[in-house]
């Protein structure tokens, strides 16, 4: 008969466990998430970031939360408003892809050029913190691709170096860079004279050629490389297309041509616009991301840091021993994405022989797939041994890498289960160079999940 007293003893048992907040067991009161965080591994990040920062570095450089004490964090200020200006004909999912992902991407200078494969900059940030990085450390990125690692760091005050073997990627992250304290201005300008800055890189850069999907030969041989057209940019116009007045800044110039190129390789994949009307769209968002983040540095320009892009090889670092407080960089997902292609008509206007650059490039050598993934595990090793190399003692490696076991067992013919995924690999091959893992945490790709569908963050510490 005692029954009903089990019952109520139950429900009361019941009752206080439900009306515990959860959040609060993990975050104190004091602490506010940022909305839209909806995967386990950002729940991860955000109680890292927590345990290992204080809460003005919560506020100054925190990934994850909204506000300390009712004060909003930079990051919330950075995020908050229209995320990006997209075109009219815009998609409304990807209209709906970018409000949902308010506060992981698009923000800063991030959403300038849609590179394949890039970082969620908000994670970017969330690992920078938790990595122990601060203001005044540096970071390596030894496979920089579109620079988030780099505008993330300059952004939260922390120095940065960046390399590739792309020399688009070089100026295109240089640019990124760039935008976050170019003059206005002048930018201004070239957007109400958007036809005559148009016709002036159509007549140095060549037209786009819609439904073109790929360029194999440089737009001019050796004679005008991309460089020395910058080094000389000055006001001299090509042919009868003067540009406005402040346009000759180097940063105001390659902010524009970086539009230019954005549109034009966009153009030859596609004829939905034409050429100029791309660019123009194209042109309007480049201001509006620019304004958005400078709003939001006014009085703080002086906290950025030096952020250095190069071009170079990742397997033989230009870095002296023991120099770098952190390295964090994603491999090339060369089994998934041709970066080449992508890029041809940049590469083309850099001068650049994409046919010998795929010859060099990690991931792209080798004729065969088994071959490609023969070269790529070589490549990769000698990149985990220059990074153990430049990195000191006790700090963190950290690598961002997706796998895909029915691809790699058709290369390597065993059955997908018999597979040893991307991320192993690297943490077998860290331990032969000092590198041993500390934390690995699983992530789910929508971007590509036809392809890849788990992505890795392996962290490795140098012993």
């Amino acid at each position: 008969m005692r029954l009903p007293q089990k019952n109520n003893k139950l429900n009361q048992d019941i009752a206080k466990i439900l009306s515990k907040n959860m959040y609060h067991l993990l975050f104190p009161e004091r602490l506010e998430l940022v909305p839209q965080l909806s995967e386990v591994y950002e729940l991860q990040l955000a109680f890292y970031e927590s345990q290992i920062l204080n809460d003005e570095e919560i506020l100054r450089n925190g990934a994850y939360f909204a506000s300390v004490d009712n004060k909003f964090t930079r990051h919330f200020l950075m995020c908050s408003g229209e995320p990006v200006r997209l075109p009219q004909h815009s998609s409304s999912r990807l209209r709906s892809f970018f409000q949902t992902n308010q506060f992981k991407t698009g923000y800063g200078t991030h959403g300038l050029f849609p590179y394949r494969g890039k970082f969620h900059p908000q994670m970017i940030k969330g690992l920078i913190n938790i990595m122990g990085l601060k203001p005044g450390d540096n970071i390596l990125d030894p496979m920089m691709g579109s620079g988030t690692v780099l505008i993330e760091a300059r952004l939260m005050g922390i120095k940065s170096v960046g390399i590739d073997a792309s020399p688009f990627c070089r100026f295109m992250v240089q640019a990124k860079l760039d935008g976050l304290t170019v003059p206005l201005a002048p930018i201004r300008a070239a957007q109400k004279n958007s036809r005559n800055v148009y016709e002036h890189f159509k007549a140095l850069a060549g037209e786009p050629k819609p439904g073109k999907k790929m360029r194999s030969e440089p737009l001019y041989g050796d004679l005008f490389p991309l460089m020395e057209l910058i080094a000389s940019y000055g006001p001299t116009p090509v042919g009868d297309n003067k540009l406005p007045e402040g346009c000759e800044a180097k940063e105001v110039y390659n902010f524009l041509l970086l539009a230019y190129l954005d549109s034009a390789g966009y153009s030859e994949r596609s004829n939905r616009k034409s050429p100029y009307d791309q660019f123009r769209a194209i042109l309007e968002r480049y201001l509006f991301v620019a304004e958005k983040i400078q709003k939001v540095l006014v009085g703080v320009e002086d906290e950025l840091a030096e952020a250095k892009s190069l071009e170079g090889d990742a397997r033989s670092l230009n870095l002296p021993d023991s120099s770098i407080d952190g390295i964090l960089f994603s491999p090339p997902y060369s089994f998934a994405i041709d970066y080449l292609e992508n890029d041809s008509f940049h590469l083309a206007f850099l001068g650049a022989n994409i046919e010998t650059l795929r010859e060099e490039m990690v991931g792209l050598r080798g004729r065969t797939l088994r071959q490609k993934f023969d070269f790529y595990k070589l490549d990769m090793e000698k990149v985990l041994s220059e990074c153990s190399r430049v990195l000191r003692p006790g700090r963190i490696c950290t690598i961002v890498v997706g796998t895909n076991n029915n691809q790699l067992s058709k290369i390597l013919g065993v059955t997908p289960d018999k597979v040893q995924g991307i991320d192993k690999m690297f943490i077998e091959l860290g331990v032969h160079h000092g590198l041993h893992l500390v934390r690995k945490i699983s992530r789910q790709i929508t971007g590509m999940a036809n392809t890849m569908r788990t992505e890795f963050i392996v962290m490795l510490q140098r012993r």
